[in-house]
């Protein structure tokens, strides 16, 4: 502390490192921030040179801002965690929202099988990106009439994870986004031997659930990665992908509004501050 809140952003490059060669003064760029290092909520944030790249020649700096975050963490699910091949399925809970708008045109880039549940609102539009098949909230159970998925990934946390095994294949892969945390995960990210216990206790559940089937629970975190971000840029560019972003417009120094609206206002697509 002092913190400064904020990880992802767009924007044009006012200064670069004397070693700097890849960008120039005047480059629109994006990126997600290291987590060690948020900022993005102020006028200017320094960003490392590689957690950046250039931002699709064909959208706005409000659209680019909503990309990096949900973009990332697609790509890195099934390129580093899943390390899915194509022809696989995959189903995605609770991804009708912002992360699902990312996930499922980059799922079609590994040409994979997509299956997706969400609220009924959002159905013709996933229809659309090329999900397989939509499972409402409201009227579907997908656990009911879908099995033998390769992948599963979870918005949803804990409490959907025992219900989403139902849907794996003998040896398939489940990795929360929201869920516990466990040893593999504290493993992978070289946590220190304390927290390794304690997540090897709070993770033990599910783990334990996955094994029963022969198949592997994951946990992750984003990281920041300027290479893999232009690989996104390449699928965004490609296939016209375009975000939803709410519609309200907000400064920089509306940022209690913003939380407020944020937690309270149930916002449709996510919510971008413009600092002009």
């Amino acid at each position: 502390m002092p913190l400064i809140l904020g990880n992802e952003c767009s924007g044009i490059v006012e200064k670069v490192g004397v070693n700097v060669k890849n960008f120039k003064i005047g480059d629109k760029v994006y990126a997600r921030l290291a987590i060690n290092k948020p900022g993005s909520f102020a006028e200017y944030v320094a960003i490392n040179y590689k957690d950046v790249a250039k931002m699709p020649g064909d959208i706005d700096f409000k659209t680019a801002a909503a990309i990096p975050l949900t973009g990332l963490t697609a790509y890195q699910a099934f390129k580093d965690i899943l390390k899915v091949k194509g022809g696989e399925s995959v189903l995605v809970t609770g991804g009708s929202g912002s992360f699902g708008q990312m996930a499922v045109p980059i799922a079609k880039e590994f040409n994979l099988n997509v299956y997706l549940s969400g609220n009924a609102a959002s159905k013709d539009n996933f229809l659309k990106l090329g999900v397989s098949q939509y499972f409402s909230y409201e009227k579907d159970d997908y656990s009911k009439s879908l099995k033998d998925q390769d992948h599963i990934i979870d918005t949803l946390g804990d409490k959907e994870i025992e219900k989403e095994a139902k849907c794996l294949k003998n040896g398939g892969k489940l990795l929360s986004l929201r869920g516990t945390p466990n040893k593999t995960f504290a493993e992978k990210n070289n946590i220190n031997c304390v927290k390794k216990f304690l997540f090897s206790l709070a993770g033990r559940k599910n783990d334990n659930l996955l094994k029963k089937i022969n198949g592997s629970y994951e946990f992750m975190f984003v990281t920041s990665n300027g290479n893999e971000l232009e690989k996104i840029t390449e699928i965004v560019s490609k296939n016209h992908i375009r975000p939803l972003v709410n519609e309200r417009n907000f400064k920089l120094e509306d940022f209690n509004e913003v939380l407020d609206y944020f937690l309270n206002g149930k916002p449709k697509g996510k919510i971008v501050y413009i600092n002009d």
